[in-house]
């Protein structure tokens, strides 16, 4: 009896909530389609989510295609409020559709009041849970900088505002995301990084084809800098050097899948956030290995290793 009442108040502390339903929920929002053509676009790109969630397990709520009397903007604020309260489980949100940009404010269009990007920065704030928001909209780049976080990564399918020309990557994006094919580095499971740079080489090979200058370039935010990495940085899943000081985007991202592999499945979400943890300190304790002597580099590595080789171990025991 005791013994559970201190695993209890472990996991509370640690973010779980015991016997909390841990799986992922994805809000896909199809927005106002402006013309029978993009709405069956939009339409499509839904029901590729909608087949990758049932694959994947994950709760699914779609906005903006039923005839209900909510208006668009209400019903993804009542949504959003609902997730915002619980505690555990991976938040993913898709927007698919249009979106503006008039020099300052960011929109996504919706049938009735658009949503725009600091709005949806409000309704998000109260997330705690690991989010995910994939903005497949034209002019969807400064959503970048309005939702980035600890804990989040943000995808746009344009690198700036003023990119508003319709936008392909929604499409391949939802394509990619479940896709065996986009596993690169073919461990069983597509990451949200993975997804997004198969998606990219997608689009870029379909304006190639097609004779045309490409009108949007992807990116993608999970370090919290809220600047964002475009697609073309990557060397396979390995980003290059960029042009700033800034830290690369990309590895938060490649911890994140949306249908996992059976190993994934079967460990513990308290094991595979610590495990997340531990990866990611020791890649950023690689990324300063130049400024450490070969004593205090090993020093600092060896216990995280350990503890890693540990976590294995008890995951394995389950």
């Amino acid at each position: 009896m005791i013994a559970a009442i201190y695993a209890g108040l472990a996991a509370l502390l640690a973010g779980v909530v015991p016997g909390a339903d841990a799986r992922t929920t994805v809000v896909v929002v199809v927005g106002a389609p402006g013309t029978p053509e993009y709405g069956g676009r939009f339409a499509g790109w839904a029901d590729r989510w909608k087949q990758a969630c049932a694959r994947a397990d994950a709760q699914l709520t779609v906005v903006g295609l039923d005839g209900g009397a909510t208006p668009d903007n209400d019903r993804l604020a009542e949504v959003l409020a609902r997730e915002g309260a619980r505690p555990q489980g991976e938040l993913w949100l898709v927007l698919l559709g249009h979106g503006t940009f008039d020099g300052r404010t960011a929109k996504f269009n919706l049938r009735g009041a658009d949503v725009a990007a600091d709005e949806l920065a409000k309704w998000l704030a109260p997330v705690r849970r690991p989010l995910v928001v994939i903005d497949a909209a034209p002019a969807s780049a400064p959503f970048v900088k309005a939702l980035s976080g600890p804990d989040r990564v943000i995808v746009t399918a344009t690198r700036s505002g003023r990119e508003q020309n319709a936008t392909r990557f929604g499409g391949f994006f939802a394509d990619a995301i479940a896709d065996p094919l986009a596993d690169l580095d073919k461990d069983g499971q597509t990451s949200l990084l993975e997804a997004f740079l198969v998606a990219a080489k997608h689009v870029d090979a379909s304006y190639s084809e097609a004779g045309l200058l490409a009108t949007e370039h992807a990116l993608i935010d999970d370090n919290g800098d809220g600047l964002g990495t475009g697609a073309g940085l990557y060397q396979g899943l390995r980003p290059g050097k960029p042009d700033s000081n800034a830290p690369v985007d990309g590895r938060r991202a490649h911890q994140l899948h949306l249908v996992p592999s059976e190993p994934e499945k079967a460990m513990p979400p308290e094991l595979r956030r610590r495990r997340d943890q531990l990866e990611l300190q020791v890649l950023q304790l690689r990324d300063g290995r130049a400024k450490l002597n070969e004593d205090d580099y090993y020093r600092r590595m060896e216990p995280l290793l350990l503890e890693l080789a540990r976590l294995y171990q008890r995951a394995e025991k389950r």
